[in-house]
């Protein structure tokens, strides 16, 4: 056998995965400033290169330039917790999105997170970004 077995998983599944697990708004293209079209080669479970970010907050500003949080840190966080910085004006909009780019963990974190729960199995994955 030539090569090695590689799952390949659509960005919008990737994102519902995570999302649905954690109860909290995630989207994988929209982090590290807005992933351009291509592939995100992943190891389940990550064992040469996790990385937790130390943040433990951001600034509550959507869009703003600081990004990524500890996993404990996101996993703490009340998904319905208003923007302090930027208020809340009843659309919602402003919340997901700093969710989206801003209030997120380092994807390794939660890559062995799902294998520890038994949503992803060991193997090599391929995340899909085409949007």
């Amino acid at each position: 056998m030539i090569g090695k077995q590689v799952t390949l998983i659509d960005l919008q599944d990737w994102d519902e995965l995570v999302s649905s697990t954690y109860g909290r708004v995630y989207k994988f293209q929209q982090q590290d400033g807005c992933k351009a079209r291509g592939v995100v080669r992943l190891t389940v479970p990550e064992v040469d290169y996790v990385e937790d970010y130390e943040n433990t907050s951001v600034p509550e500003v959507a869009g703003g330039p600081e990004m990524g949080v500890s996993f404990a840190a996101w996993l703490a966080r009340d998904p319905k917790q208003i923007l302090t910085e930027e208020g809340d004006y009843g659309d919602g909009w402003r919340l997901e999105l700093w969710w989206e780019r801003n209030f997120y963990p380092h994807v390794s974190m939660v890559v062995n997170d799902l294998y520890a729960k038994g949503l992803l199995p060991a193997g090599e994955y391929i995340i899909d970004i085409d949007w």
